[in-house]
């Protein structure tokens, strides 16, 4: 463990539990490790917006947001990695034909957040920003990641198979999928990353729970599942610990670098 410099973390099945908050212990594990000189990254499919509060909490030293799309350092956005206006454009027009429709949306602006579909009234005030609304239908503005919901695996394979200059991955927890530009993940981002920092992915230690983050566990150094992951992230991790109900990661940090 003396290589590693960096703790990686996947905000939503990993650092949060399941009611969306940093559990106490854990928040102060990870205070600790800092203080010992370990750096604390987030990893997130989630927009940078949408993430705010556990940032303001947390206050890592790097953030990956939208799936690789944005990498700050400190602060400073070092890469963005997202779709130049045109390119947004073209791709919601290209989802239109494809899917035959718009299916439910939500696009990470640069800034904003933008969504077609109104929120359920019990889901306003949980930690999803509401976003601002809109058909669409001329939107051209930059964007890091789009996300469609369908319930149907086999449109979903359509559009993929359609969108082949994108990266597509599902969430687990539902019926969304994510759209990067080809090749912008994870894991690409942390590469940039480690650029900035002077380190390899060896220094890293990744935690992770769902299919957006097989690539960046086998990547890092040490990858480590939570015990509420799905199978895949289980089975491709190099060690499994507890879930992130049951801070897993408080404990496992209070083990292996908090001892004595």
């Amino acid at each position: 463990m003396n290589n590693i410099r960096l703790l990686l973390l996947d905000l939503d099945g990993t650092l949060l539990s399941s009611q969306k908050t940093i559990l106490p212990r854990t928040l102060a594990a990870l205070e600790r490790c800092r203080n010992k000189g370990l750096l604390i990254g987030i990893a997130t499919s989630r927009g940078e917006q949408n993430a705010l509060g556990y940032l303001e909490q947390l206050k890592p030293d790097a953030v990956i947001s939208s799936a690789g799309a944005l990498v700050r350092l400190r602060g400073e956005a070092v890469h963005v990695n997202g779709f130049t206006g045109a390119e947004t454009a073209q791709l919601l027009r290209d989802l239109k034909r494809i899917a035959g429709f718009i299916p439910p949306m939500t696009v990470d602006g640069v800034e904003d957040y933008y969504r077609n579909y109104q929120l359920p009234p019990e889901e306003t005030d949980r930690t999803w920003e509401t976003g601002i609304l809109t058909d669409f239908k001329d939107f051209s503005l930059p964007s890091l990641k789009i996300c469609f919901e369908t319930d149907k695996p086999a449109l979903a394979e359509h559009i993929k198979a359609g969108l082949a200059h994108c990266d597509c991955i599902r969430f687990s927890d539902g019926n969304w999928y994510k759209l990067t530009p080809k090749g912008v993940t994870k894991e690409s981002a942390i590469l940039q990353l480690c650029g900035c920092l002077g380190i390899t992915p060896e220094n890293i230690a990744a935690f992770g729970d769902d299919y957006a983050d097989l690539g960046m566990l086998g990547l890092c150094g040490l990858g480590i599942a939570m015990g509420n992951a799905i199978p895949e992230v289980q089975k491709a991790a190099d060690i499994v610990i507890g879930s992130n109900d049951e801070d897993g990661i408080a404990l496992w940090l209070e083990e292996t670098f908090l001892k004595g």
